[in-house]
Order: C-alpha cells, then structure tokens, then sequence
C-alpha cells in the first residue's frame, strides 16, 4: 500500500512540475518576443564582398611589439644624470628602495 502512495505522489508532482516548467517557458519566450519587438530594427548594413574567398584555416594573428620604454642614453653623463636624478626621487620618498634598485640597474645596464 505504501509503494502506490508513494508512486501517486511522484506521478501527480511530475505533473506538477512539467505544467509549472511549461509555464515558465512560455513566459520567457513572450518575453523574449516583446524585448525583440521593442528593439528598432538594425539599419541594413552595406556589405561588400571579400577580395578574397575565405580560409578554411585561420592564419596566426601576431600582436604589435611592445612599445620600447624609453630610449637608454649612451653616454656616461646621461647615465650618472639619471642616477642623481633616482637618488633624489628616492630622498624625496617619490620611489620606493626596490623601485629605485630596479631603476638603477635599468640605467647602469642599458
């Protein structure tokens, strides 16, 4: 006696659940349909045809070097100039120890 209990149950929240299913979708689909009527309508778009047919492939997209930081001065002068101009940045509390180290070795090293 308990299994058919338990077998009506089952049956009438299935139903339940498929009418209640049924419902939402249909509510979602209204909706999707008004938001679609209440949207103007792209212009049409001026297409022009590809020179060439398309790939079956794509080719690899390369990306654009990265913009040199600044250009390393040549001589010693710019060089020590540079430097002085770190430690006053560093006195000044403008750059950090490790901003500065990695400035400094930057300089000495371009």
């Amino acid at each position: 006696m308990g299994l058919l209990k338990t077998a009506a149950t089952v049956a009438v929240a299935s139903s339940v659940h498929g009418r209640i299913q049924r419902r939402q979708q249909n509510r979602w689909a209204a909706q999707d349909q008004a938001s679609a009527a209440a949207m103007p309508a792209p212009p049409p778009a001026q297409y022009a045809a590809p020179a060439h047919p398309p790939q079956a492939y794509a080719e690899p997209v390369v990306p654009p070097p990265a913009p040199a930081a600044q250009p390393q001065p040549a001589d010693m002068n710019d060089r020590i100039a540079q430097l002085k101009q770190l430690g006053e940045l560093l006195s000044a509390g403008v750059l950090t120890q490790a901003e500065f180290d990695q400035q400094k070795a930057r300089v000495l090293n371009g």
